[in-house]
């Protein structure tokens, strides 16, 4: 019987294997005693390491290293882990009365062989109460490392005893736990590695032995994490660059790298080493970490240890993002992390930032990538035409957040302007999502991917929660059929009001009635949902408009808890009843937080963009979309449910407009293990269209207008040259589409070849050319004056539209409802094929639902002249992607049913399943049939008549049709109202040449 003992033997002979001293601890002296340091052993280090320096100064060193300052256990090892990575400085006289300084350490981190490893067990120490962990690491006499393990085969028995263990030793023996770098439990099925003040949530596994082969699934976790993780050099490395304390107002959170942080950094260290100037070309790399699973930290382990680096001789690290409100959560990240990246200096302004880069080396340094922006023109000073270099030091590293975004191209000039200002610098990215073939240019801007986790294996290794998907419908309905009327009155004698009517129409799906009942149905999700897991959630809604009505709509609801509305506001055209809404950036930041807090009352917010990337609140659990997302935005938004937190399980996702398919299209690019794209458009062809396609634009511009000195102009002098030009354009409808359609596929083109360093000649020509087509397309627009005619349509058509109840897909199927997760094969099978699979989906969209939605052949808007007909297009369009790859199973199942009916009324009624339509088309006129009798025996009668009169091609030859319609009439003559049998004999003709066209003898 393999017992606890065994197991600890196991790993014992492991260590051993990777040369460490197995050591009994009860021969050591120190055994059954209060001490935890075997200070002799860390004595005679410090000898070999340091034989120069006076035996009092050797000595000293060993009492300040054993001599933890702190109001708490956490604060006294957080004390003794920065003289451990950092060491202490001792200053001392030498024989002739010279004052000299020497720098201490009590660890080799450089030269793992110069230091003693010892694997001990049996070791007992007496504190609160006598205590015997299992296996502790002494690295030179220090007590780093505890093993708590568990017996494998006692089925009574687990790994969360083991960790429940090591809270009691915190309890009983605090002194061991001062010196702790890292805690390892395990009930020898699974073994995990943690923090000594963690939840045992914070507890992972190590799947990898070497970081670059496939995760050890099947191997005994033991191994995997010995092997892994313990080696001598590794294990140094650990303790020195991967463990830190973050300080939240006087309490300390300690924090140690999973898997994979430690060996993604370790790579791009590797990588840096070889790639930063003049070792290289300046591109490091790409890092692809998954949302949730630690990218701002490994950014910040990775900044510690690029300054620690002598090659790099104190490099400077810019921390580049997009937005301003990633800069400062990512920023207030490194500040939290400042045991391990030192002091961070963020820049405010852009002197602030050229201020900064132009000083000497060193530092880390925030800046949003707006900052590096030319200086405009002003009444002092000419503004500039290309961007000051500010440093032309090779050891600058430009660290990029979501390098796939804004850090290359020329859209603004932005990022070409940081090239310009660091000419030497070397960049690398970091990603939370899949480079894809749009983006790939970023690894010809950063270089090759250098290491990849996805969120499948994330949610594999419980670094995020999984998250599950449940779909549901909310049909639309157009009820009001006078629409078009209510609409003339509103716009009265305006010609071409269709514009007008289309731009009120995207707002259909926040029609007051379905609002009001997805709120319902949110409200009551969501209850049903906390009353078993405490938490929080998100409601995405597709406009800002929308968004205000779902708010509306909840906080009228009875037991409805405090929520609050996330967006912009835009006070020159909002409409006052949305001001409530709107927020500081300080007070946005204090609701920020009030989210996060798991006990404040504020329990659901409602976004349409906002806090939709870059925002971790953990205790969210549950998000309700009613928004069209795709690709990465998607992943992104969905992932804010993922964070690890206490007692939650999983993050739910419960979709009311449809977005499962590309759900299962996004989710599968993310768990393909890589998400690499190399581009297939020839670079060179693409670049000669975009420069014939610049002077293309340059021949709609007056040469007397000259805007060469665009980038140092003043916003006023930029103005008054669009308009120029815009008076040119625009005195000819058809220069005007001309030019909009020539500035379209000019930036269609920059896309492509945006990295290619021959276009930055023409970065005057294409920015004028995005400017003044912005001017045109104003200029062609709705005019504001009328703006009042649209608010009036949308809310016309906000209370035109009906909705149906909220259905449960999977209860509208019939079927009991799985937990599908979006990592589920059976989830992504959709995907799989998906060219195939969407066109298949389309198909049986048309043939489900083609007594409900009337698919027309394509018409240009323009041409539409009833607001009605429009509407139902949009209706249309809503039920379409609605009914994703789940909805249409369920449509099936419900049609089937349907069939299965119309089986048993045949049979009910003595007809044919041929004669059934022609029954229906009778029994609704029931009123106008003057026949005695059942309806069934003419319904007989004008089968018999139609069938005995078809032939072939029939609906295509009048004579044919003549035949029928002339037999049919014979048999309602006398049965049927005289004023009515016109009406119903083009019904039942109508019913023959759609069910009997196909007809062959």
């Amino acid at each position: 019987m393999t017992t606890e003992a065994t197991i600890e033997q196991a790993t014992i002979d492991w260590l051993t294997d990777l040369g460490y001293k197995h050591q009994l601890g009860t021969v050591l002296p120190q055994n059954h005693n209060t001490e935890v340091v075997l200070k002799d052993r860390l004595l005679h280090f410090i000898q070999q390491q340091y034989p120069d320096i006076p035996k009092e100064i050797q000595t000293l060193a060993v009492s300040e290293f054993t001599n933890n300052a702190g109001a708490d256990l956490e604060h006294r090892n957080r004390t003794f882990h920065l003289k451990l990575t950092k060491g202490i400085e001792f200053a001392y006289e030498d024989a002739s009365g010279k004052e000299k300084a020497v720098h201490i350490y009590p660890i080799d981190f450089n030269n793992p062989e110069n230091n003693t490893f010892w694997a001990v067990n049996q070791f007992s120490i007496i504190g609160k109460n006598k205590r015997r962990p299992d296996i502790i690491i002494y690295i030179n006499g220090l007590p780093l490392i505890v093993f708590e393990l568990k017996n494998w085969y006692d089925q009574n028995t687990n790994i969360k005893e083991a960790h429940n263990q090591i809270q009691h030793y915190k309890k009983d023996i605090p002194l061991l736990f001062e010196y702790n770098a890292l805690t390892i439990i395990s009930d020898g099925n699974e073994a995990q590695h943690g923090m000594f003040s963690s939840g045992k949530e914070w507890f992972a596994a190590w799947k990898s032995i070497n970081g670059r082969d496939t995760v050890q699934d099947d191997d005994f976790q033991m191994h995997t994490l010995l092997f892994g993780l313990f080696p001598k050099d590794r294990i140094l490395n650990y303790i020195k660059n991967f463990i830190f304390h973050e300080d939240h107002n006087g309490t300390l959170i300690k924090k140690g790298a999973k898997y994979h942080q430690f060996f993604g950094v370790n790579f791009a260290v590797e990588a840096a080493k070889k790639s930063v100037r003049p070792f290289g070309d300046g591109r490091i790399g790409v890092i692809w970490h998954t949302q949730g699973s630690g990218k701002s930290i490994s950014m910040a382990i990775y900044t510690g240890i690029l300054r620690s680096l002598q090659e790099l001789k104190n490099p400077t690290i810019v921390i580049q993002v997009d937005r301003s409100d990633l800069d400062m959560q990512l920023y207030e990240n490194f500040v939290l992390a400042k045991d391990l990246v030192g002091d961070v200096q963020h820049a405010d302004t852009t002197q602030d930032l050229r201020n900064l880069l132009s000083a000497g080396a060193g530092g880390v340094i925030f800046t949003t990538i707006e900052k590096f922006r030319l200086k405009q023109t002003t009444d002092e000073a000419l503004g500039e035409l290309e961007h000051p270099v500010l440093s032309e030091r090779q050891n600058i590293i430009v660290m990029a957040d979501e390098a796939h975004r804004t850090q290359y191209g020329l859209l603004d000039g932005f990022a070409s302007n940081l090239r310009k200002a660091l000419p030497n610098a070397s960049f690398i990215g970091f990603t939370g999502t899949p480079v894809d073939s749009k983006d790939a240019d970023t690894q010809e801007v950063f270089g090759s991917v250098i290491h990849t986790y996805d969120i499948k294996q994330a949610v594999e290794d419980n670094a995020t929660v999984k998250i599950f998907y449940e779909p549901r419908l909310a049909k639309l309905h157009l009820w009001n059929e006078a629409i078009d009327d209510e609409v003339d009155n509103m716009t009265g004698d305006v010609e071409d009001n269709s514009n007008l009517k289309w731009a009120a129409i995207e707002d259909a799906a926040g029609s007051e009635d379905r609002v009001n009942k997805i709120a319902k149905d949110i409200l009551n999700h969501y209850t049903n949902r906390t009353n078993t897991l405490a938490g929080k959630a998100m409601v995405v809604c597709m406009s800002r408009r929308n968004c205000v009505k779902m708010h509306n709509a909840l906080i009228a609801l009875e037991g409805c808890p405090e929520v609050a509305v996330v967006m912009t506001g835009n006070i020159s055209k909002d409409p006052i009843e949305w001001n409530p809404h709107f927020r500081t950036k300080d007070a946005t930041e204090a609701l920020k937080k009030r989210l996060k807090k798991e006990d404040d009352p504020l329990k659901i917010v409602i976004v349409r963009d906002m806090w939709l990337t870059g925002f971790d609140a953990p205790c969210v659990h549950t998000m309700y979309v009613d928004k069209i997302m795709k690709g990465h935005n998607l992943m992104q938004a969905i992932t804010r449910t993922n964070r690890v937190f206490k007692d939650k399980k999983n993050g739910v996702i419960v979709d009311y407009i449809g977005i499962g398919d590309n759900l299962k299209t996004a989710t599968n690019k993310y768990t393909d293990g890589g998400g690499k794209g190399k581009p297939t458009i020839d670079i060179e062809q693409a670049l000669e269209l975009f420069f014939n396609q610049v002077e293309i634009c340059k021949g709609f511009i007056p040469q007397s207008i000259d805007y060469s000195d665009w980038k140092r102009l003043r916003d006023a002098d930029k103005v008054l040259l669009v308009k120029a030009a815009l008076n040119h354009i625009i005195k000819y409808d058809e220069d005007a589409h001309s030019y909009m359609k020539a500035e379209k596929t000019l930036s269609s083109l920059l896309s492509i070849v945006k990295s290619q360093p021959e276009i930055q000649d023409y970065a005057v020509d294409v920015l004028f050319a995005q400017h003044v087509s912005k001017a045109v397309r104003n200029a062609k627009s709705v005019t504001s004056s009328r703006s009042e005619q649209k608010e009036k349509i949308k809310e016309l058509i906000s209370q035109s539209i009906d909705s149906e109840d909220i259905v449960d897909v999977f209860a509208m199927a019939g079927i009991e409802k799985p937990d599908i997760s979006i990592l589920d094969e059976t989830f992504l099978l959709g995907a799989k094929n998906e060219k195939d699979g969407h066109a298949l989906k389309i198909e049986l969209i048309k043939n489900i639902l083609k007594d409900e939605i009337k698919l027309r052949l394509h018409k240009n808007i323009k041409k539409y002249t009833s607001l009605r007909e429009e509407l139902e297009k949009v209706i249309d369009r809503y039920h379409t992607n609605a009914l994703d790859s789940y909805a249409t199973i369920a449509e099936l199942i419900e049609r089937a049913k349907n069939l299965q009916n119309d089986d048993k009324r045949t049979g009910e009624l003595g007809l044919s399943e041929e004669e059934l339509a022609f029954y229906d088309i009778l029994a609704a006129k029931k009123e106008i049939v003057k026949e005695e009798g059942p309806i069934q025996d003419i319904v007989h009668a004008i089968v018999k008549a139609v069938k005995s009169n078809l032939q072939l091609d029939w609906t295509k030859k009048e004579n044919a049709k003549a035949s029928i319609r002339l037999a049919v009439k014979k048999e309602l003559r006398g049965k049927i109202s005289i004023s009515k049998l016109n009406d119903i004999l083009q019904e039942i003709m109508q019913q023959a040449e759609g069910q009997y066209s196909e007809w062959s003898a």
